[in-house]
């Protein structure tokens, strides 16, 4: 059994995949810890029927999160941490250096790659986390760059924290608030929005056709009404807007499709 590790910077996520058959189907999301505790991660592996051998896996949480999670894993089961590259799996890296992009966001789109035909139509995908990321794969394989941004619960934070006068918002969106809550809660979700249709025209712009929309991460729900709004929006004279698709983990995707390939 191959262990699949997705070492976020706030939460770690963990599944696995069959070695013995690896065109099965991996378990989706094994367990999702908010904080890293090892013996939470010991425990937790104790639970499986079989004893992994290997793990594959990304960490942008630092170099003492992937010290402890190496620590925590059985005796004889080494990990290795995936990292961007030229290219991987078919997937051509756009970076001027391309060491420098995260390794969650190579792994993710591998992940969405992994589960669609050769070749396949454009496409964008924003993850909502700790920070928004929005990556644009052609239908090539090229990946020409992206966007990072600060997450929806990072830009709430920073308000509250960096003003006086500010609350930690929770409010409804509204086209024109009518109270701080509200306009700190629409300000946030427009912002996200509008980086996704940005780079999403900046697609449709490139490859001449819509790119389709993948999403991620626990975030999307507090932008999802305000991003599709504004894709309708700007599809008004273009045809049906896409509907955005969301991927529950596909970092622990993109970690199966590499750990199956016999180089990998």
């Amino acid at each position: 059994m191959i262990l699949l590790i997705d070492s976020g910077n706030s939460r770690l996520k963990v599944g696995w995949l069959d070695a013995s058959d690896a065109g099965q189907p991996r378990e989706p999301v094994a367990a999702a810890f908010d904080n890293l505790e090892p013996d939470a991660l010991r425990q937790w592996l104790d639970t499986l029927a079989l004893v992994p051998r290997r793990a594959v896996g990304v960490n942008v949480a630092g170099q003492a999160r992937g010290d402890a999670i190496a620590a925590a894993l059985p005796a004889g089961c080494p990990v290795t941490w995936l990292r961007a590259q030229p290219q991987t799996l078919g997937l051509r890296n756009g970076y001027t250096r391309p060491e420098q992009l995260g390794a969650d966001r190579w792994a993710s789109m591998l992940g969405v790659r992994a589960r669609l035909p050769r070749p396949h139509r454009p496409f964008v995908l924003a993850s909502f986390g700790t920070a928004t990321t929005i990556d644009t794969v052609g239908g090539d394989g090229v990946f020409p760059g992206g966007l990072i941004l600060p997450g929806p619960a990072m830009m709430r934070t920073a308000l509250a924290k960096g003003t006086a006068n500010l609350p930690l918002a929770e409010g409804q969106l509204n086209a024109y608030p009518v109270d701080t809550h509200q306009a700190i809660a629409t300000g946030i979700a427009a912002a996200q929005a509008g980086a996704v249709v940005r780079q999403w025209l900046a697609g449709c712009d490139r490859y001449g056709s819509m790119p389709d929309i993948y999403v991620a991460g626990g975030g999307w729900p507090e932008v999802q009404p305000e991003t599709e709004r504004l894709l309708a929006q700007a599809c008004s004279a273009l045809g049906p807007a896409p509907t955005p698709v969301y991927l529950d983990s596909p970092v622990l995707d993109g970690l199966a499709a590499w750990a199956a390939e016999p180089d990998a």
